[in-house]
């Protein structure tokens, strides 16, 4: 069950944005003006486009786990790993974020959703995470690259991990709205910040953890 604080509007991917009722959302930062290196990934003209870059059957680029960062000194330790690697007609790529207690004790976890990576934008901007539920999210067809921004309700949201429990979510990959066409193929880091917090929810340690996937 989630215990909450801190109630507000954050808008993901774009001036034009459209709430997503009974969405709760944690996001990364937003992209600067220069990415990590200076020059974003290039982008990619739409899903159909053929090439070297993208597997035959496919409508989209495959995507690759290029690396995670070391485990943190930390009882709560993160994973990530790849669920389904290209992008079709039919559905994005999807990943999946695991957490496990390491401890010898329960403890409770936060943000809800920023430790699982849902609505984490990665450092250039381009690319978003979305929690898999029963929200069809404004998306063109056969691309994945969202039309519209996305407003969400932040809040502070926390869990339990029981000793040794883990908590796993997926989410699927999608561009935002100031992507170069769909999901233009590059390299992308996502990083997110986990905080072990006590009964008033408020942090009493932290650690950040991130990982780099590649389209291509």
């Amino acid at each position: 069950m989630y215990h909450t604080r801190r109630q507000y509007l954050r808008h993901i991917g774009g001036a034009g944005s459209v709430l997503i009722a009974g969405l709760a959302g944690c996001t990364g930062g937003s992209a600067p003006d220069d990415g990590p290196n200076g020059t974003p990934p290039s982008g990619t003209d739409g899903m159909n486009d053929s090439g070297g870059t993208r597997p035959e059957g496919t409508g989209g680029p495959g995507v690759s786990l290029v690396s995670t960062d070391e485990d943190p000194d930390f009882p709560v330790q993160p994973s990530v790993e790849i669920v389904r690697d290209t992008a079709t007609e039919a559905h994005p790529p999807r990943l999946r974020t695991t957490l496990t207690n390491t401890g010898d004790e329960p403890v409770s976890v936060g943000e809800g959703r920023a430790v699982h990576f849902e609505y984490v934008t990665d450092d250039w901007g381009l690319l978003t995470l979305l929690p898999v539920d029963d929200t069809e999210y404004p998306a063109d067809a056969d691309c994945w690259r969202l039309t519209e921004g996305i407003a969400t309700t932040e809040e502070y949201r926390t869990f339990e991990l029981d000793a040794g429990g883990s908590s796993s979510r997926l989410v699927d990959l999608y561009a935002t709205p100031d992507a170069d066409g769909c999901l233009p193929v590059g390299e992308y880091r996502f990083e997110s910040t986990i905080a072990v917090v006590g009964d008033d929810t408020e942090p009493q340690s932290s650690a950040t953890w991130g990982f780099s996937v590649s389209l291509e």
